[in-house]
């Protein structure tokens, strides 16, 4: 464990690196019409400046927990530190649609490897119990917070510097980081027989996911059925289907199925993916409605978040008594039913209205959103073996990381649907926009209902749940 008199700064480091990892998925959100102009991006290429991070990140997830549970996790947690700020550098340093793209997936691949080793470090560097899970909650409650905190950054940047601030924020950041956590973390390695790297399952997964939701962010333009889409999703199920094959034989397996005979782990899974896919698209569709339909500038638009926010901070502070009394499954249900009567506030909101047509809704939805989010991580790691915290943290990571692409997807696709027409949604008028996005809320609020059924179905009801985690071989 670590000594007494780091371990503040330990906490620090950890839930510094969570907090950047949550606001640079929001952040960009602001920026973009100002980078879109710059860069010359087309409304539906301009998905891949948010999609180009999500898919990487998900994509490599997997090897990333499996990575972190043999080399150690603060090796791997200074190399994808390391990424992350070099691919921020280059993202503010881009002067193409192309080079920005490839920054964006830079940040993606060191946020992939970043993520589970920071879960990991909580486990070794904390004491089990009290205070273990205190520092849990307040490293999952940053990611919740930055989520609606970007927004407000992201819009004071873009303004007042531009948006090439929202990439550089990040790299002072992370030099503290890297400069801190040598002094600061322990050094822990899961106990393992052998060290195999399975290349043959990373490379199907990667790459079949990848194909995947290409498929699925190309298709409402190109066509579902279209030559030019079609062999993308068969390809890419084929490299799944073969993914599955390949770990059931592989001795040293980047996921090992027994693990999802973890009720909670599964759960947990379910549960981030529908989050991203509903509270993880509100802020671009929020976006697109304060800066498209009410023609807000950046820092206008940004601190049109402040509410969400601040209810988000509020929401951090309930989730112990309410896990005291409901248990986690009573909390994300919670949570979510919050979020759903949210997006359906927000169904009502007007071509013609103002900023505080958004605060009821957005209030409620931080409270949802800081409820599911920090409590889904004290699901999916109760019950996991030590050896397989690194790669349990990968599953949830990956169900957000997807569902988020996954979800903008289909909502872009049934707005296509009930169009009717080739309209886009860069030429819409205003009125026709803000129906649209009605749409977007109002799916939204179906997800968060299919959430609170997954909640109660797929997780174990027990009150005060707090994560079983096992001892690992922690070293200095």
């Amino acid at each position: 464990m670590n000594s007494g008199r780091f371990k503040g700064l330990a906490l620090l480091v950890l839930a510094i690196s969570q907090l950047i990892m949550a606001l640079d998925y929001t952040i960009i959100f602001v920026a973009m019409p100002s980078l879109g102009i710059e860069l010359g991006f087309s409304a539906n290429h301009l998905q891949w400046v948010v999609s180009a991070y999500s898919l990487v990140f998900g994509g490599f997830l997997l090897i990333g927990g499996r990575l972190s549970d043999l080399m150690g996790r603060r090796k791997m947690f200074m190399i994808a530190m390391s990424l992350f700020g070099l691919g921020s550098l280059l993202g503010g340093l881009s002067d193409s649609q192309l080079l920005l793209i490839i920054a964006r997936g830079l940040q993606g691949l060191g946020g992939a490897l970043l993520s589970p080793a920071t879960l990991s470090l909580i486990i070794s560097n904390f004491e089990e119990g009290a205070e273990r899970n205190r520092a849990m909650g307040i490293w999952a409650a940053m990611g919740g917070v930055g989520l609606s905190l970007g927004l407000l950054l992201g819009g004071i940047l873009t303004s007042f510097i531009g948006w090439e601030a929202t990439f550089f924020v990040n790299v002072p950041i992370a030099l503290f980081t890297l400069l801190l956590a040598p002094i600061v973390l322990k050094e822990s390695v899961a106990s393992s027989g052998h060290k195999h790297f399975d290349v043959a399952g990373t490379i199907s997964v990667t790459a079949g996911m990848l194909l995947v939701v290409y498929y699925l962010i190309q298709s409402p333009v190109l066509g579902w059925l279209s030559v030019s889409t079609l062999p993308f999703v068969l390809i890419g199920a084929a490299l799944l289907a073969a993914f599955i094959v390949i770990e059931k034989r592989s001795k040293g397996p980047l996921i090992n199925f027994r693990m999802f005979r973890n009720r909670n782990l599964t759960g947990a899974a379910l549960i981030a993916f529908l989050f991203s896919a509903s509270f993880g698209t509100l802020y671009y569709f929020l976006t697109l409605y304060t800066q498209n339909v009410l023609h807000y500038s950046a820092i206008q638009s940004g601190f049109t978040f402040l509410p969400l926010t601040l209810s988000a901070f509020l929401g951090a502070r309930l989730i112990t008594p309410m896990l005291a009394k409901i248990g986690v499954s009573g909390t994300i249900a919670s949570g979510m039913a919050l979020g759903g009567i949210g997006f359906l506030l927000l169904t009502q909101l007007s071509a013609s209205g103002n900023a505080w047509g958004v605060v009821p809704g957005s209030i409620i939805i931080g409270l949802g959103q800081a409820l599911v989010f920090t409590t889904m991580f004290i699901a999916g790691s109760t019950g996991v073996d030590p050896s397989e915290q690194g790669v349990s943290s990968a599953v949830i990571n990956t169900g957000q990381q997807i569902g988020g692409a996954i979800g903008l997807a289909v909502i872009m696709a049934i707005i296509t649907a009930t169009l009717g027409s080739d309209a886009t949604m860069e030429t819409m008028n205003p009125a026709a926009l803000n129906s649209s996005i009605h749409t977007a809320f109002f799916v939204m609020a179906v997800v968060t209902l299919i959430g609170i059924i997954v909640a109660f179905v797929a997780l174990k009801r027990t009150r005060g749940a707090s994560p079983e985690e096992g001892k690992v071989i922690a070293t200095h």
